[in-house]
């Protein structure tokens, strides 16, 4: 295993300081570069390896049209299906999941529209260090080795009714009426995919036995994250990576893939990759979900990988709890000797500010959190 996954991430203020003189991640001049700055070449033993091409992971399409109208079989098959999944690996994929086709397509044609605009308007909504909402190029404010190669667009979303149009807002106050379209098309997928991660989540208390209105309500009123992504060109694919090795800090990721391919999951001490599917969405567990199941349900190792023949674009909605929600698992699950709790009381708005303030996301980042919780918030290098 050590000799494909990163080294422990630096401290953020250890590498913030190189943000005095941060390069520019342009696409349009970086695409074309036969040679790619340092700061986006991984160390050796993290670089993909094309040849031989990584295995598919088997990733099983749960049918959501029988679960939706709560035939017996179906659900039963469904929650079986996702329980072996989630015990396994933490990824699986949904059909019949009720979005609007059409809707779908809107959101990947804005994002044509967003990311093909030029640099400096895209600017115009850039991410503030510490923040986690806004326009990313890389993240050459933040970090300087190791950089993605993609440009990210990340917005908040909240199901709380008292802030119901947070995306459409977003983009009439940052960019201005000319992006009210986009805004609008962000906001109504969005929803959508908000009714459908709420859906997902009875489906994992119908899987784990805690009843399907428990994470339901858990996750009534969620404070969630939509991600637009977009990995360039690259000449040098072999060298770098669209997103390093990392287990999602979220609670739980819907991700739409174009048809171009990149994401690879590690499973079995070897990299596999997830087949594009137009008609699926790609669901894995994250790490807040993880504790939410006492650990029964795994977050899983994944990474993307970039290409020199065409550009990859993805939407992922990053599903969270409300900010102050305390993240403990049901009785059910820590029930008995068999069962003790493996990880600390939380709540999301102490992880995400770790993840943004104190941690570079990595395959440890849960781990990491948790010791500085139980060390009282110390600085990671005195851990």
């Amino acid at each position: 295993m050590s000799s494909v996954l990163p080294s422990p991430s630096l401290l953020i203020n250890k590498e913030t300081k190189f943000r005095q003189n941060h390069l520019t991640f342009d696409a349009s001049f970086l695409q074309n570069e036969t040679s790619i700055p340092q700061q986006f070449v991984w160390p050796e033993e993290e670089k993909p390896r094309r040849e031989p091409p990584p295995p598919q992971l088997h990733v099983p399409p749960i049918d959501l049209k029988g679960f939706f109208t709560g035939e017996p079989l179906a659900v039963s098959n469904a929650a079986q299906l996702i329980d072996s999944a989630c015990r396994k690996h933490g990824f699986f994929q949904v059909v019949n999941h009720g979005i609007d086709s059409r809707l779908i397509y809107e959101a990947h044609k804005i994002m044509d529209l967003f990311f093909g605009m030029p640099l400096s308007e895209k600017q115009r909504a850039q991410r503030k260090l510490g923040e986690y909402c806004g326009y990313a190029s890389s993240f050459t404010n933040r970090f300087s080795s190791k950089l993605p190669w993609k440009e990210t667009l990340s917005l908040r979303y909240s199901a709380d009714p008292k802030c119901s149009n947070l995306v459409q807002d977003y983009f009439l106050n940052v960019m201005g009426e000319d992006f009210s379209y986009i805004g609008r098309v962000c906001q109504e997928y969005c929803e959508a995919i908000s009714k459908l991660s709420i859906d997902i989540m009875e489906l994992l208390g119908t899987s784990l036995g805690v009843g399907k209105s428990h994470f339901r309500d858990f996750y009534e009123e969620h404070d969630s994250i939509m991600r637009l992504n977009y990995y360039p060109l690259c000449q040098k694919p072999d060298q770098t990576l669209g997103t390093g090795p990392h287990c999602d800090p979220t609670s739980l990721t819907i991700l739409h893939q174009d048809n171009v391919g990149g994401l690879e999951v590690y499973v079995d001490e070897k990299w596999h990759s997830i087949a594009p599917c137009s008609e699926a969405f790609v669901i894995n567990i994250g790490d807040t979900f993880m504790a939410l199941s006492n650990g029964l349900y795994k977050s899983c190792l994944h990474r993307a990988v970039v290409n020199n023949h065409t550009p990859r674009k993805s939407l992922a909605f990053f599903l969270c709890p409300k900010m102050d929600k305390v993240v403990c698992p049901p009785k059910a699950l820590v029930e008995g000797i068999n069962n003790p709790r493996i990880y600390p009381d939380f709540t999301w708005s102490t992880f995400l500010e770790f993840t943004q303030k104190h941690y570079r996301a990595d395959m440890n980042t849960f781990e990491a959190f948790s010791k500085w919780l139980q060390n009282g918030r110390k600085c990671i290098s005195e851990l």
